[in-house]
């Protein structure tokens, strides 16, 4: 369990933030089944990726793990083995998701499984596609734990019916390993790592926009060729600090190193809107992905109506910015946030419940969040319930900077799924976190 409380003089200085965890999943994964040596700089080593890691040490890849690298020996995109037990996941939705697309198109057979919050969430969005093209893999429920048998799969022709970075790009990840053409159209704009990091290790991959939808083709069965990264920092990390800035006084922070991918920059354009202080300087290209130096300021944020197009870019940001709403000076309205339901837990749900007891007046209706603003909160109760989503935990742990009465944040070990050293960044810049 975490302590919050209230701080007094702003959040100020530079905050270390780790590697980006989308992108850390796929420089496993990739160098991996590459043929080559890899050098990973910066790759977050929260739990969720060093479940990855573990994955492909149990298919026999050798990955030595140094103090600030990791090497990977990669030996081609047929190189895996069977693993000897099962592939524990814990909570990771990407590892998951990913993998039972790259492990459907193997020679070997392979049980994945996870934790409790993982394995009710669903697996049918990737399984069913998958399906379409030979696969076999069996779940109950279309949930972990599931046993992919591997095989050879026919090309995939497919339209993603959801906006799904995982489910594109484990599909992506079946198609390499497959003979043929394989097409992907997606409707709606998701992050595009897979598709980057693909390119730069030599896929047959070929992207273009038609008619408003991207279209996506993979080539199968060429090998990939070894490539060192350096894992730029997580943006959605970020998004904690910047928040906090925001809505203390006396604030002025700055982070370096931050990815701003235009396919997952929502909460840097919802901020804006708001008219948040934030100065982008330093905008360059690191391994194609787009990168940048962030410096915040304290602002009088207005409130915002945000469509459900903008949750397309921004999902996993909306306990963060329901944080952020809470000090502006108007209402506002989050569209669209179905897809906050089916995440580590139904995320809105948990916004609107621990929102109420920090004595904000809010409402969901349908799949819309409503959030009233007020000069002072008095809270209802000072226990920040979880359910071990760190998302949850982060972002109420900021919303603890500005009660007078300390905030108990419940299940904070789950931070460790994706911020390790969250406790020790928050307090190093003005946080008063106690553990």
């Amino acid at each position: 369990m975490l302590i919050s409380s209230k701080i007094y003089n702003g959040i100020n200085g530079e905050a270390k933030i780790p590697g980006d965890k989308s992108i850390s999943h796929r420089s496993i994964i990739i160098p991996s089944i590459s043929n080559g040596v890899s050098e990973i700089s910066n790759i977050l080593k929260s739990e969720d990726v060093l479940h990855t890691m573990g994955a492909f040490k149990l298919m026999g890849v050798k990955i030595e793990e140094l103090k600030d690298k990791i090497i990977i020996y990669g030996q081609g995109l047929n190189s895996l083995r069977q693993p000897s037990k099962e592939i524990y996941l814990g909570n990771s939705g990407t590892s998951a998701r990913l993998l039972i697309g790259l492990l459907s198109s193997q020679n070997f057979t392979s049980n994945l499984s996870g934790d409790i919050s993982l394995s009710s969430r669903p697996m049918g969005r990737i399984i069913d596609p998958l399906n379409l093209v030979g696969a076999k893999i069996d779940s109950k429920d279309k949930k972990l734990p599931i046993c992919i048998y591997g095989q050879k799969l026919k090309p995939i022709n497919y339209t993603v019916p959801v906006p799904s970075a995982q489910v594109k790009s484990g599909l992506i990840l079946a198609a390499l390993n497959t003979e043929g053409v394989s097409k992907l159209i997606e409707k709606d704009v998701t992050r595009n790592h897979t598709e980057i990091m693909l390119e730069s290790f030599g896929a047959d991959i070929d992207i273009k926009e038609e008619n408003k939808y991207k279209h996506i083709s993979i080539i199968g069965k060429k090998e990939l060729i070894a490539k060192n990264i350096h894992v730029p920092s997580d943006l959605s990390s970020s998004a904690f600090f910047i928040v906090a800035c925001l809505i203390n006084k006396n604030s002025n922070l700055v982070l370096k190193n931050i990815n701003i991918n235009p396919s997952r920059d929502g909460i840097l354009r919802a901020l804006k809107k708001m008219k948040a202080n934030i100065h982008i300087t330093n905008q360059r290209l690191l391994n194609n992905e787009v990168v940048a130096d962030l410096n915040i300021k304290s602002s009088k944020l207005e409130g915002v109506e945000l469509d459900k197009e903008m949750a397309k870019l921004m999902i996993d940001e909306y306990p963060i910015l329901s944080i952020a709403a809470c000090f502006a000076e108007t209402p506002s309205i989050f569209r669209g946030l179905k897809e906050l339901k089916i995440k580590e837990s139904n995320r809105l749900e948990l916004i609107y419940l621990n929102l109420l007891r920090c004595g904000v007046s809010c409402e969901v209706k349908n799949d819309d969040l409503y959030i009233y603003p007020n000069k002072e909160y008095t809270t209802k109760d000072s226990k920040i319930i979880t359910k071990f989503d760190h998302r949850i935990a982060m972002a109420f742990s900021v919303m603890g900077t500005r009660l007078n009465e300390n905030l108990e944040i419940l299940e904070s070990e789950c931070i460790n799924t994706s911020f390790p050293n969250f406790f020790k960044s928050f307090n190093s810049v003005g946080g008063k976190l106690i553990e």
